[in-house]
């Protein structure tokens, strides 16, 4: 193919995705999945040939991505009524109400916010019944949203999108410094930064693991430059946004040692109980962790193991054991992480990121769900490996959403399994040919 063929495909692949974008933020519902998977699948197969194409630059790739977004700043969240509740929590929270200590449920009917009702009635009924389960920066962010539009959904939803664009673009400008210092190819970020994934969970839908895994990367870079200090206090933000990142406190203890690694825990836990403060009252502990709770002992959405346990429990008890399973999925998730942190070697920033890329991968095989865009955790470790898996499942997981065209919502279990088969399949692939490639190394040198 010629150069000037090659720019051509390049547009081409463009404007696919421009279209496939813009059907899917204004046109295309959830619960048509038919024109869903296949407007995802023009965008994927798009970001897939940019991204292996050599003739752009990394200059060019940054301008798409961008533009991408941009598309989506305006419309509102089309996937998910989550960001419903986010304008609800900042707004109650600067009408003097903490989310923690009232459900919706409990004062939607003298509560002085405006357009309370449409908020209340479109968030949902799993969400008006629970506390907020969102970590104190979040609150912060939904009140300053709060505070910019606190009369209009629309541009409420504006400027949740603005906040995970300059995220995102954070993500980009300290990923690429990061992947500079640890010697791997920049180019690498785009994985993260054209994913259609990504793009449509993050500044379509309004997820904030995009703000969350911005001050993560924040806090690796500055862990990796050994300024440990500032490292800390950056990750304690991340958690202040999203708690997952928690899990991997326990991977900073072969840098450092017990002691520095002692420190850094202390310092980053005592921060969020600092970013607390302002809500604490008698019965924050006992809602929040409530609230927590339910992720492990009430939710079931797209599981993998966690199904099959349950079938065995049906098949043993005769009813769903989710309370059982649930109760020992947080013991084995702090016994698996444990193993890759403290057992397995962390020292270099090789086995850092791509032990800490499979113990996540493990928390969420055996989690009781799995909502897609917790696979963009595992997409921004994936940078710094050799492991593609976690870009396999960015495409697959869109599988999940065929429950959302169902009427009562339900899952077809044909799907989840042919989601999990292939992303467990390309994993094992991945795993066998890297070690593979381990040993033939390591059996030339001992020749040589």
């Amino acid at each position: 193919m010629s150069l000037t063929d090659k720019r051509y495909a390049v547009w081409f692949a463009v404007v696919l995705s421009f279209l496939a974008y813009g059907c899917l933020g204004y046109l295309v519902p959830r619960d048509n999945f038919a024109l869903l998977i296949g407007c995802y699948a023009i965008a994927f197969i798009s970001f897939y040939y940019l991204y292996n194409t050599s003739n752009i630059s990394e200059k060019e790739l940054f301008g798409y991505g961008i533009s991408f977004r941009i598309i989506l700043l305006f419309c509102l969240p089309f996937w998910s009524q989550d960001f419903y509740r986010f304008i609800w929590d900042g707004r109650i929270l600067l009408s003097g109400v903490s989310p923690y200590e009232f459900r919706p449920d409990d004062i939607i009917s003298n509560v002085s916010i405006f357009q309370s009702q449409e908020l209340y009635q479109k968030m949902g009924s799993l969400s008006t019944s629970h506390f907020s389960n969102y970590p104190p920066l979040n609150q912060f962010l939904f009140s300053i949203v709060a505070f910019l539009s606190p009369k209009s959904i629309f541009f409420s939803a504006f400027f949740l999108k603005v906040f995970i664009l300059f995220s995102d673009i954070g993500i980009y400008y300290f990923g690429k410094k990061l992947l500079q210092l640890l010697f791997i190819k920049t180019k690498r970020v785009f994985l993260y930064f054209l994913n259609p994934l990504v793009i449509l969970e993050l500044a379509g839908n309004t997820h904030f693991e995009g703000v969350m895994l911005f001050f993560l990367i924040l806090g690796l870079y500055y862990f990796f430059l050994n300024r440990w200090l500032l490292a800390a206090f950056c990750i304690a933000l991340s958690i202040s946004v999203k708690l997952l990142p928690l899990l991997l406190l326990p991977f900073v203890y072969h840098k450092l040692g017990f002691k520095k690694s002692f420190f850094f825990c202390l310092i980053v836990i005592l921060f969020n109980i600092l970013f607390f403060l302002p809500f604490l009252t008698n019965s924050l502990i006992q809602n929040y962790s409530e609230t927590i709770a339910l992720w492990f002992v009430n939710f079931e959405f797209n599981a993998s193991f966690y199904y099959f346990f349950r079938e065995i429990g049906y098949w043993i008890k005769g009813y769903n054991t989710i309370g059982i399973i649930g109760k020992i999925t947080p013991v084995f998730t702090i016994i698996m992480i444990l193993f890759f942190a403290l057992v397995k070697e962390n020292r270099n920033s090789y086995s850092f990121f791509i032990n800490s890329l499979f113990a996540l991968t493990c928390y969420f095989l055996i989690s009781t769900t799995v909502h897609p865009w917790y696979v963009i955790n595992l997409i921004i470790l994936s940078l710094f490996t050799k492991y593609r898996f976690a870009i396999v499942w960015s495409f697959t997981i869109i599988l999940s959403y065929f429950a959302y065209s169902q009427t009562p919502f339900q899952e077809n279990m044909i799907l989840i399994f042919l989601e999990y088969v292939i992303v467990l399949g390309f994993l094992y692939y991945e795993f066998f040919k890297n070690n593979k490639n381990k040993t033939l190394k390591l059996a030339n040198n001992i020749l040589v």
